[in-house]
C-alpha cells in the first residue's frame, strides 16, 4: 500500500484511519507513539506479575526458615516493566512492589 493513494484519492481518510489505528504493536508507528510499551501486552505484563510473586514467595520461605544468626536476605527485585526506570527501587518486607497492568487492561484481556 503505498500513502500516495490517500493523496491521489484512491485511499479514504477514513479507510487510512482505520489502517493506521490497527497497526500491529511490533509497528514503526505503534513504537513511536508508546515507545517500550508497545513490546509489552497483557499476557507479557501477568506473566512478569507471576515472576515477582514467585520470586517473593521464594524470598518469604528462605527468610522464614533462615537460621536466626544469619544476616537478612536481600528483598528480590521485580521484573523491569516498560516505561518503568531501570534503577532497582528499595523495597522492604513490608512493602512488596505492585506491577500489576491498570484494571482497563486487565479487563479488556478478559473481555
Amino acid at each position: 500500500m503505498d500513502l500516495l493513494d490517500w493523496h491521489r484519492g484512491r485511499l479514504s481518510s477514513r479507510r487510512l484511519a482505520v489502517l493506521v489505528k490497527h497497526m500491529p504493536r511490533d509497528s514503526a508507528v505503534a513504537r513511536e507513539l508508546h515507545g517500550e510499551a508497545a513490546d509489552w501486552a497483557v499476557t507479557e505484563h501477568l506473566l512478569a506479575h507471576v515472576v515477582d510473586q514467585l520470586a517473593e514467595a521464594n524470598w518469604m520461605f528462605a527468610t522464614v526458615n533462615a537460621d536466626e544468626d544469619s544476616d537478612p536476605l536481600d528483598y528480590p527485585e521485580p521484573v523491569h516493566r516498560p516505561g518503568q526506570p531501570h534503577e532497582p527501587e528499595q523495597h522492604t518486607a513490608s512493602t512488596p512492589g505492585n506491577s500489576f497492568p491498570p484494571p482497563e487492561e486487565v479487563q479488556r484481556f478478559l473481555a
